[in-house]
């Protein structure tokens, strides 16, 4: 079977992470890829046609079976290549989402399935997001959000963020997956977060930051 173009695995990839087995917005969708509701709303109607998302308009549009299928087969491909580069080419943890946008659609399952082994077949990624299996199914995500540890000794596990100039703030206060932190204050005015490391440091969260970070029980 042909491979759907780069383009629209792209708009795959983001109904996927955005709806997950629900639908995603025609305004969601253009917040994401930086584009027009109007030709969110075309793309839609050509993966429709496609047979890869199901959409109607005003609610959005959902993966069908087959558009799952290929929206986890890019996912894979692009968390493999993220570890990949962190773990054997010096990238940051700040730079391999964006280097991974551009190399995901140049390689072939072929070489994604070698990567995998290479790598030890890695159940997530350097942001702690969990990498879909060859079959599309994931280990069970053990993770919640930060604050609901308010008074807990915590572990980071996963980092929802994906832009640089973020990673490379949490990065450098480290607050990156594997950090022991404990909660402190989860202010219920404002949502802001305060937690205190393993060096005894503190950082004061704002609430769409400490929103983005999901921790779990240290083991």
């Amino acid at each position: 079977m042909e491979r759907p173009s780069s383009s629209v695995g792209d708009y795959l990839k983001a109904i996927w992470e955005v709806g997950g087995s629900g639908a995603a917005s025609t305004k969601d969708i253009a917040d994401r890829l930086s584009i027009s509701a109007a030709s969110v709303s075309n793309m839609f109607v050509r993966l429709r046609e496609m047979g890869l998302a199901d959409y109607e308009r005003y609610r959005g549009a959902s993966l069908t079976e087959a558009g799952r299928e290929e929206a986890l087969r890019l996912v894979r491909r692009h968390r493999l290549i993220e570890t990949f580069l962190l773990e054997h080419l010096g990238y940051s943890w700040q730079e391999v989402h964006e280097e991974a946008e551009k190399l995901e659609h140049a390689v072939s399952d072929a070489f994604t399935k070698r990567l995998a082994a290479f790598l030890g077949h890695p159940s997530y990624d350097p942001h702690g997001d969990p990498i879909p299996a060859a079959d599309g199914t994931f280990e069970p995500d053990p993770s919640f959000p930060l604050a609901a540890a308010s008074g807990r000794r915590v572990c980071v596990f996963r980092v929802g963020h994906e832009d640089a100039p973020t990673l490379a703030f949490l990065e450098g206060i480290g607050l990156v997956p594997g950090r022991v932190l404990e909660v402190k204050e989860v202010r219920a005015l404002d949502g802001v977060v305060t937690v205190e490391d393993e060096n005894g440091e503190t950082h004061v969260l704002g609430e769409s930051l400490a929103r983005s970070i999901f921790v779990r029980s240290p083991a």
